[in-house]
């Protein structure tokens, strides 16, 4: 069995949000695409769903698509899952969480590493920031 999923790396100047899930993980805004969903689609519902920021406080950022996959296990069952992150800026840092979640933070880039649970996870925060530096470095950002 597949599972599909779509998620962001949100960050707003120079923090990143980090989300605390219901069984003591700490990672990204991620969730399951719906039948006839496209990425962005599931990439903007859960945003929405799981810290209702609404769409208009947020920009994705163009050229960042990273996919990680793993398997686990559920009911018995190996499943092999697919996460598909983008990049996504917030003009606000005000968060509501879902029941999914237990609680947030907005971190800066290393604590934000130190934070996070799983490898994965920390290679895609690693490539993100990568990519906004180089984003800085080609608008001569100092």
């Amino acid at each position: 069995m597949t599972e599909r999923s779509c998620g962001a790396v949100i960050f707003h100047g120079k923090k990143y949000l980090l989300l605390k899930y219901g069984w003591g993980h700490w990672g990204f805004v991620k969730g399951h695409m719906e039948e006839g969903e496209s990425e962005e689609e599931t990439l903007w519902r859960e945003v929405m769903e799981e810290t209702g920021i609404g769409r208009e406080h947020l920009k994705k950022i163009d050229g960042f698509r990273e996919k990680i996959s793993y398997f686990y296990t559920k009911e018995g069952k190996r499943i092999y899952k697919e996460v598909v992150y983008f990049l996504v800026e917030s003009d606000t840092m005000k968060v509501r969480l879902s029941f999914e979640h237990t609680a947030h933070e907005w971190l800066e880039y290393e604590d934000a590493l130190k934070r996070i649970t799983f490898d994965n996870d920390r290679n895609v925060l690693r490539k993100a920031n990568e990519f906004l530096k180089s984003l800085d470095n080609s608008r001569n950002v100092p």
